[in-house]
């Protein structure tokens, strides 16, 4: 078989997975973000994939193949051909006609829906496709773990009502929660932003891991977990004295870190002055956003203020009289949205719109006219669960999944409606639901690997057992090697044969680093009783059995593990 091994760590690899994955032959690059997959790569895909199809005709999912070159007029209903700006690839045909390659498949499936659906009769549809998608990502990075060329498992739920539309929610929920189980993962599901898909409710399947590009926020006492992007956490109280407002010359910069050091406190008693940009129909308008020192604003909980952006230095100048860093919204009128985590705080510092000056002693009831107090903090360390009050653990994550409850986004946008009970003319209530396929191999490999290489779990591994000859040129051995493999193969189990003639520490290192879990050794010292070599590759484990033994013990190892992963 196929399998160009490397002995040593590509220069493109950045990650163990993308680094195990090239040395173990399953994936070749050819353009940044654009890879193939070597034989070995692709059993591993089809694998997954058919756990994935298992589990979506269990919820009575019909498999359907849409087209990747899809007609811009499409996305144009929605907005969505000008929100996705540059991640979108756009082509144009010799008749100037635009189009892009699809990066998911909304539009299309609720003009299929608008076409075709005409009564409640006709629902509920679940739908599902596994494709390849297209994204124009600026720094793709890990291999296929962010490629600009991805295959996705993308699903559709269309519903009447409001009961069936949450019923093909949970189906979905319950699913993936399957489907991630037999592949070995462990997850965490988290609450999530919509972001361009839009959706009243979403949630992603997260895999725990320090190389995820993703954060998750989560407590080890209750049941909350959140994305980053979302998350709320209680910042740990500050019992500070209510003092006069004090002006203070600080000759230091404006940065959090100098005027921390500078009156010798904590970041968290500095009051973030940002002053942003709001887009009005009548032109720019500055608003400040105000947080603790010790925290950030999100820019996803930001969104639900409108369109906001930084303002820049010119214009912090030309509205404040200061550089950013000393502005305040102490003596202003400009309008003021503060973290919940704000109010009632007292003796705080923070810019008094002049530079090299702050003001100390501030108290935001007193002193600042805030508009709204409402989550716009980043979680940081230290903060409590909203939940139960228990400390937040902040985890780097590989997202795997997302689910959506899209709602009459789409339906409305684009007059996908049927008739209900009573006749009336209704929007079907849609849900989307995507499973990365690469994705979930590379976080497999990046969650089953050790310093030898890949150790894949029974349900996806692209070979339950390796048989190997260490010496090809003993004929007893070879014939022993040989009976094995014939058996097992009666025995309906999928056998990678290797006889090469190279070196008995080359074929091992090799057998370590593509991860087969049961690898059956074959080596002159051991025949010598009449005995097979059997290493379990998660534990590295080595079990001597008679040959004629050796089938049923391996058998016996492998229903094991299977039952293990059920």
């Amino acid at each position: 078989m196929f399998i160009p091994t490397l002995k040593e760590k590509p220069r493109e690899a950045e990650i163990p997975s993308h680094t195990l994955a090239i040395r173990a032959g399953l994936i070749r690059m050819v353009a940044s973000g654009v890879y193939s997959y070597l034989p070995l790569g692709w059993r591993v895909l089809r694998k997954i994939m058919q756990i994935i199809r298992e589990e979506m005709n269990r919820i009575g999912g019909q498999e359907l193949l849409l087209p990747a070159l899809t007609p811009a007029e499409i996305w144009q209903e929605t907005g969505r051909w000008y929100e996705y700006g540059k991640e979108m690839f756009r082509v144009r045909d010799r008749k100037d006609k635009d189009y892009a390659l699809a990066p998911t498949h909304e539009e299309i499936i609720t003009d299929i829906a608008r076409r075709e659906i005409r009564s409640y009769r006709d629902l509920p549809q679940i739908w599902y496709q596994i494709q390849v998608k297209f994204r124009d990502e600026l720094r793709p990075r890990g291999g296929v773990m962010r490629a600009r060329e991805f295959i996705m498992k993308d699903s559709y739920s269309l519903d009447a009502t409001v009961e069936g539309w949450q019923r093909s929610y949970n189906l979905h929920r319950d699913a993936y929660i399957r489907i991630f189980t037999r592949l070995g993962l462990e997850f965490k599901i988290v609450s999530a932003s919509g972001g361009i898909m839009g959706g009243s409710e979403t949630e992603e399947f997260m895999v725990p891991s320090p190389v995820g590009e993703d954060t998750i926020v989560y407590c080890g006492n209750c049941s909350y977990k959140a994305n980053y992007e979302i998350a709320r956490g209680i910042p740990p109280k500050l019992e500070l004295e209510d003092k006069p407002l004090r002006k203070v010359y600080t000759p230091v910069g404006g940065s959090v870190e100098e005027i921390s050091r500078f009156f010798d406190t904590v970041p968290q008693q500095l009051l973030k002055s940002l002053l942003y940009v709001k887009q009005t129909d009548s032109g720019k308008q500055p608003i400040f956003l105000l947080v603790d020192g010790a925290h950030d604003v999100s820019e996803t909980k930001i969104l639900k203020l409108g369109d906001l952006r930084p303002a820049t230095s010119d214009e912090v100048k030309e509205w404040m009289g200061a550089s950013i860093g000393y502005i305040s919204p102490i003596g202003t009128d400009i309008p003021v949205y503060a973290d919940i985590g704000l109010k009632g705080r007292k003796g705080l510092i923070t810019g008094a719109n002049e530079d090299l000056y702050h003001y100390e002693g501030v108290n935001i009831e007193r002193d600042i006219k805030v508009n709204e107090y409402t989550d716009i903090a980043k979680v940081a360390p230290g903060d409590s669960c909203p939940q139960c009050g228990d400390k937040l653990i902040i985890e780097s994550a590989i997202e795997v999944g997302h689910i959506f409850r899209l709602g009459t986004k789409y339906s409305e946008a684009m007059g996908a409606t049927f008739l209900d009970r009573d006749g009336k003319n209704k929007p079907i209530l849609m849900g989307s639901y995507g499973i990365g396929v690469e994705r979930s191999m590379m976080a497999i490999i990046e969650t089953h690997h050790d310093e030898h290489g890949i150790v894949w779990p029974q349900s996806v591994t692209p070979f339950q057992v390796l048989v190997t000859t260490l010496n090809p040129e003993n004929y007893d051995l070879v014939q022993v090697a040989d009976n094995l493999y014939k058996e097992l193969m009666k025995r309906d189990i999928e056998v990678l044969y290797d006889d090469r003639s190279t070196s008995a520490g080359i074929k091992l290192k090799d057998d370590d680093l593509i991860g087969i879990p049961v690898i059956l050794i074959l080596g002159e010292k051991v025949w010598r009783d009449g005995m097979v070599e059997i290493k379990i590759r998660a534990t590295n484990e080595r079990i001597k059995v008679k040959h004629e033994m050796c089938v049923d013990k391996v058998l016996n190892i492998i229903k094991e593990m299977q039952d293990a992963t059920q």
